[in-house]
């Protein structure tokens, strides 16, 4: 295969995972008019339409799906063996790109940011917010970070944190015009701040459980989103009740008054986040350096 060719096939893959001219035209440090021009050419050269687009979005045809499905692997592989490659140099270097709910990233990777950059300055760390649940292979993502119980099949899964409280939560203004509920039934007769699964589109079905009694509840109200920090906003500002992880800034609301938990007997707790990645046998050195750094693990010559 020539270089040419090559690089055709690397640019329609990266347009395929990233959904975006533009996105991927800055990941391969093209012009979007020059990427544009190696598609056509790539599409001449096989006599086929691999790309559907309009003005607001690309997505592959049928032929660039079978396409992009027998290319995918293969560039994943040639990814790890040049990764390996790499590590016999005995330097942790290289792009490292992390998929995690946003709870992970203001909890877990923002506090140790500083950390990791003064450790390892030769890594460029590429952190995607996403509460989407996306498939990282496919996305292309080293790692991502997940709570247990929605971690991807055939993975191998780390630790970070002990298991995570959910706590329904409203401002005392509300609760003092709306009355408080104490059973999780109440809430139908209350203003909820609903969550949207972003998979599929549905919105999430508040889970409760008490003395082994476990029970769903499609909850209504004026906000939806798929955001914990417009969902909390939300709740703090008087619009309704909110379930939310407790360990991800709420705690703090609770013990300062602004919030007050509600339901607290019926309230579960959920599997903590875990850091994922494809079960390979051989884990990158660059991998392996960030979760260290993450559950505070660093060797001692690499803190300060």
């Amino acid at each position: 295969m020539r270089g040419s060719e090559f690089a055709e096939l690397k640019a329609f893959a990266a347009i395929v995972e990233r959904a975006s001219f533009a996105r991927a035209a800055e990941h391969l440090g093209l012009s979007p008019s020059a990427l544009s021009q190696t598609i056509r050419q790539l599409e001449g050269r096989l006599g086929a339409r691999l790309l559907n687009r309009t003005t607001r979005s690309v997505a592959p045809s049928a032929s660039g799906d079978l396409l992009y499905k027998r290319i995918a692997p293969l560039f994943r592989e040639m990814e790890a063996a040049v990764a390996e490659a790499s590590e016999a140099t005995a330097r942790v270097s290289g792009t490292l790109r992390i998929n995690t709910l946003g709870i992970a990233a203001r909890e877990i990777i923002s506090p140790r940011l500083s950390r990791f950059h003064r450790a390892y300055p030769g890594v460029v760390l590429d952190v995607f917010v996403d509460d989407a649940l996306t498939d990282i292979v496919a996305g292309r993502f080293d790692a991502g970070i997940r709570v247990g119980g929605r971690l991807e099949k055939d993975v191998i899964a780390v630790r970070l944190t002990a298991d995570l409280d959910m706590v329904a939560v409203a401002s005392p203004d509300y609760l003092a015009r709306r009355g408080v509920p104490r059973t999780p039934a109440d809430l139908h007769r209350h203003a909820c701040v609903n969550w949207r699964l972003q998979m599929d589109g549905r919105q999430y079905r508040w889970e409760f459980e008490k003395r082994g009694k476990r029970l769903e509840v499609a909850v209504d109200g004026p906000i939806v989103t798929n955001h914990a920090d417009v969902g909390i906003s939300a709740a703090l500002n008087g619009l309704g009740i909110a379930y939310h992880f407790k360990q991800d800034g709420v705690s703090e609301h609770l013990a300062e008054g602004r919030l007050v938990e509600v339901l607290s007997d019926w309230s579960i707790s959920r599997p903590g986040l875990f850091i994922y990645y494809p079960n390979r046998q051989h884990r990158p050195a660059l991998l392996g350096a960030f979760i260290d750094c993450l559950l505070d693990k660093m060797p001692d010559r690499l803190r300060e």
